[in-house]
């Protein structure tokens, strides 16, 4: 199965972290004496990749409606990490960790995913059924940051926080109508922060299995934060106290 990515940083990130991924690219020829694109064609002759050439209605045409930039690779897909692999690998304490309950919009995913990378996390968890998968989208908001960090797919939720949490985790699952603060929180600790699907937030049974349940405090006339901005806050709590510690 291949699979495609779109976007010159989204490309060369994939070059960096991920080289055995790309199986073939396409240039707009009018993308011929760009920087970036000298960059992905002296990586296709020295790897003795394809690359070619093509008009650029070709690439409107192969990722539609896209900000391709003048240029598409055809990839091999991402190879999602199983949780025991993790674990196993897993060579730190203080690890931190991000669990996506239901999170069905890739600008979402890929903000997330970016944000995780910026800020260190070790490892993000995503359900394999009423999810977003990694797709091309994914990996171009992202900008390429799915190949930096392990993706973990598991196929029960809670089954997972239950094996976390026998690895000596402790689980903070953020929503709006909780008690405590998400500043409340000393996240010294292995831990996994918890969010929820755009619709629904976190789900009744996931959020049982948490050790806390946090929020973010909001003033103005909305209930709740995009979910990624709410990632992006909560995580950088734990990242701030930690730099502290």
């Amino acid at each position: 199965m291949t699979d495609y990515i779109y976007g010159k940083n989204s490309i060369e990130e994939t070059i960096s972290n991920s080289p055995h991924r790309i199986n073939k690219i396409l240039i707009s020829e009018n993308n011929k004496f760009d920087k970036k694109i000298n960059y992905m064609i002296n990586f296709c002759k020295e790897n003795k990749i394809k690359f070619q050439f093509v008009p650029k209605e070709k690439i409107d045409k192969t990722v539609p409606n896209t900000a391709h930039q003048g240029v598409v690779a055809f990839i091999s897909p991402i190879k999602y990490t199983s949780l025991d692999e993790f674990l196993v690998s897993l060579k730190k304490t203080n690890a931190l960790v991000v669990m996506l309950d239901s999170i069905e919009d890739v600008h979402n995913l890929g903000a997330i995913i970016r944000t995780s990378v910026c800020a260190g996390v070790d490892g993000i968890i995503i359900p394999d059924k009423r999810s977003v998968s990694v797709t091309s989208a994914v990996e171009k908001i992202s900008a390429g940051a799915v190949n930096k960090i392990p993706i973990i797919r598991v196929s029960n939720l809670c089954n997972s926080i239950l094996k976390l949490k026998k690895n000596g985790f402790w689980v903070v699952g953020a929503e709006a109508d909780c008690d405590k603060y998400y500043f409340d929180i000393d996240y010294n600790m292995n831990c996994v922060i918890v969010l929820g699907g755009e619709n629904q937030g976190i789900s009744n049974i996931v959020r049982k299995n948490c050790d806390y349940m946090v929020k973010i405090p909001i003033i103005g006339e909305f209930n709740s934060l995009n979910v990624s901005n709410a990632a992006s806050v909560v995580i950088y709590e734990a990242v701030r106290q930690r730099l502290l510690k």
